[in-house]
């Protein structure tokens, strides 16, 4: 039976494994999270009671702050802009999978720390809300109409997320009305739709790419918003990477704007691992576990040669960490390359000395480039994009390769035999490994139980090995790059025995543009803090 949704003040605090609820006497496998009521003198705002805590609500920012320098950084729900809305016992109370589950139902008021290492008088910082199964349910089993849709590039990992999204909901919450969307948004209104269920998903994760197919671009918000209320869909699972996720986060305010009981839920995709805020992308592992396998070949290639070079480009069009992982687990790499450390060929300190030297001492060498580094020293840069909006890179894997043939041959008169090895699309179209695996069936369910419990807006990923609700923004602002003066890349420095190809002053320079990031960061939060604090005052 449907109850009236009762939103009451909101008591915030760090996940705690140890906590446990009481069981209620209605079910023997039930447990109440619902804070207590608050009392008539405490200030609402936004429809919510807000206690001791100050809530900001708009269509950027929905901010909860608290004692010690607290800040929630929320989520949007279906009742910020649906009042009143019915809740529902959740399903999983009753599935027999779940009965030997002590605490299966997440506190509403648990919270994930973005930063677990403090200073004893730092502020508490920035949380997320928690993921997980909530109590109480917006969307009663027979009502719900979910839609799949995988959109960019392609990425190991993508048919399991598909599969696990469609079994979780079918299994865990008995939805049985799932569509998937084919090509990517454009689908939406020029394709047709596929019908998805468990036995049709079975056997997907054993596939390289996506079933429903994928597509750049093709993201006209009117048009897919007028199908997602045509269709009658209530749940929309949006699967993709930065680009895709902004495309989430205007269907999302368009749906808002029209007032239409609708969920938006974004499961994170790149293979690059350049979204910011998650501990990593799913895909990831699989890329850097491929990728040594081109690594070996090259160093297979080079030591077998007199001066051989073996020479891998791999992915990382802004960010170099498949390249900086797939370097540090192979232990064979001499020389690894990325976007965020710049370097130089000739001169004291360059790339081309360090390869002579190496070549003396060792007889043989193998270079790791990630795609987009270097990309500065090409005579001619591209200003063209393709249709997610990413821009075009030069093939410098195959420029910088040629260029040390070149060097050696005729200014060094020394005879090289150099192995060129681009395994780019083989690496993004193989099946997900194990661990890979895992994770993606802990993003879907995420994902799942965040629509079912009304949450809307949000995108879904570990934070300190915690999974939480990020509001799209987050992971849109920005994108996550290796920090070069950080201990992972000195470990890899430390392992390939290169030249940092930076002089003091330079790594200087960026130290102190990271601190004064940070306290930018900082700055941001005291912001939100006192913004969010004025709301919350009594006018007067």
């Amino acid at each position: 039976m449907a109850s009236s949704a009762s939103i009451s003040r909101p008591r915030f605090r760090c996940f705690d494994p140890s906590n446990s609820y009481p069981a209620t006497p209605d079910h023997p496998r039930y447990f109440s999270s619902s804070p207590p009521t608050s009392s008539p003198s405490t200030p609402r705002v936004n429809g919510r009671s807000s206690g001791s805590m100050a809530i900001s609500d708009n269509s950027e920012l929905k901010i909860a702050t608290g004692p010690g320098g607290y800040v929630l950084e929320d989520v949007p729900h279906l009742v910020d802009y649906i009042p009143d809305l019915p809740t529902y016992p959740n399903p999983l109370q009753d599935n027999p999978s779940y009965s030997v589950v002590k605490q299966y139902f997440v506190n509403a008021d648990d919270t994930v720390a973005q930063k677990i290492v403090v200073h004893k008088d730092s502020p508490r910082g920035t949380h997320f809300r928690r993921s997980g199964p909530r109590q109480k349910v917006y969307f009663e089993s027979n009502d719900v109409h979910a839609c799949i849709v995988t959109c960019g590039g392609l990425c190991p990992g993508l048919n399991t997320v598909i599969r696990e999204i469609v079994c979780g909901l079918y299994h865990m919450y008995g939805v049985r009305r799932i569509l998937g969307i084919e090509g990517g948004y454009r689908g939406f209104y020029a394709r047709n739709t596929i019908p998805l269920t468990p036995k049709v998903v079975n056997d997907i994760h054993k596939r390289g790419g996506t079933i429903l197919g994928t597509s750049r671009g093709g993201h006209v918000t009117s048009k897919i918003v007028d199908s997602i209320q045509d269709r009658g869909i209530n749940q929309v699972y949006v699967i993709g990477g930065d680009g895709t996720q902004k495309g989430a986060s205007v269907i999302f305010e368009e749906i808002r704007r029209r007032g239409l009981k609708v969920v938006v839920a974004g499961i994170p995709k790149t293979i690059d691992n350049d979204i910011p805020v998650i501990d990593r992308s799913f895909g990831f592992d699989t890329a850097v576990e491929e990728a040594q396998r081109a690594i070996n070949a090259a160093h297979v290639e080079a030591e077998s040669v007199e001066n051989g070079i073996g020479f891998v480009k791999l992915m990382g069009r802004y960010s170099g960490f498949i390249a900086m992982y797939a370097t540090l687990g192979s232990r064979d790499v001499d020389c690894c390359l990325i976007p965020e450390s710049p370097f130089y060929l000739e001169g004291p300190g360059g790339l081309y000395e360090y390869i002579e030297r190496r070549l003396k001492e060792d007889g043989h060498l193998v270079i790791v480039m990630a795609e987009g580094a270097g990309q500065e020293l090409l005579a001619e840069s591209m200003n063209q994009q393709d249709a997610s909006g990413n821009k075009l890179l030069q093939d410098v894997g195959l420029w910088l390769s040629q260029n040390i043939r070149d060097h050696f041959s005729k200014q060094r008169n020394m005879a090289i035999n150099l192995k060129y090895i681009d395994p780019t699309y083989m690496i993004r179209a193989i099946p997900s490994n194990a661990s890979d695996n895992v994770y993606c069936t802990l993003l879907a369910h995420s994902a799942i139980h965040g629509a079912m419990a009304g949450y809307t807006g949000f995108t879904v990923g570990p934070v300190n090995g915690r999974h939480a609700y990020i509001p799209f923004r987050r992971v849109t602002e920005r994108q996550n790059k290796v920090v070069i003066t950080d201990r992972m890349w000195a470990r890899l420095l430390s392992s390939t025995n290169q030249p940092s190809f930076l002089d003091l002053k330079e790594v200087e320079a960026m130290k102190k543009e990271e601190k004064e990031e940070e306290t930018k960061a900082q700055l941001i939060v005291g912001e939100n803090h006192t913004e969010a604090t004025s709301v919350s005052l009594p006018k007067e």
